[in-house]
């Protein structure tokens, strides 16, 4: 008589696992993901052992732009260690021309304002950006990304632009420790002009196409 009791009952905590793995997996793949930085990339803005979230929802709507911190899985030949995503800043999006001359990034001829550079202590200056070119034309749905720690940030310097299906997501939170908990701010640069209308990347061409899974994995 306690037979049929005792199936509903281990029914229903299977249906429960079931559904948590369900809502687990839509959250995983087409919202949000936690990320581990490991490597100092985009100190002091993220330093290592910090978590943040990966916001793979808006940007199919909102596209990315300058001054977002995103993850992305690097151009093949620059990822040590397998499909490892890096996280970086969007420094330029479709249309800008960016230029590196004398130490600084210019964005559409104007020089960026960049507070978030990494300096050794409170007060000193960032080292000199250094590039392995002179000048870039970022193409239609591509991404200049730069880390803030430039001296040992391989990215869009080496290797070029990425395209915007590379991109993962946009990391939007730290939330781990819990001392450095908040939202990551996005810096806006009001004297660069915009690119070409024609040039930028629609919203649907923004959105992430990359599902790889990224929780615990490192930074470049």
């Amino acid at each position: 008589m306690n037979q049929r009791p005792r199936l509903g009952c281990l029914f229903e905590i299977v249906e429960t696992l079931v559904l948590t793995l369900v809502i687990f997996f839509v959250i995983q793949n087409f919202v949000a993901q936690p990320y581990k930085v490991e490597q100092g990339s985009m100190e002091h803005s993220l330093e290592p052992d910090q978590y943040v979230l990966v916001d793979k929802l808006t940007p199919r709507i909102n596209p990315y732009r300058r001054g977002d911190i995103v993850v992305f899985t690097p151009p093949a030949g620059f990822s040590r260690g397998g499909a490892t995503p890096f996280i970086k800043r969007v420094i330029a999006v479709s249309g800008d021309k960016v230029a590196v001359k004398d130490g600084e990034v210019y964005v559409n001829g104007t020089a960026l304002v960049e507070p978030y550079l990494f300096s050794g202590a409170p007060g000193d200056p960032p080292g000199p950006t250094v590039a392995s070119r002179e000048n870039w034309t970022v193409p239609p749905y591509e991404l200049f990304l730069m880390g803030d720690h430039r001296a040992v940030s391989e990215d869009s310097r080496s290797f070029g632009p990425v395209p915007v299906s590379s991109i993962i997501g946009r990391a939007w939170l730290r939330y781990w420790p819990i001392g450095v908990f908040g939202i990551l701010p996005t810096p806006a640069y009001p004297d660069v002009p915009p690119p070409p209308a024609s040039a930028s990347p629609s919203p649907a061409q923004s959105s992430s196409q990359n599902s790889a899974r990224i929780a615990g994995r490192s930074s470049r």
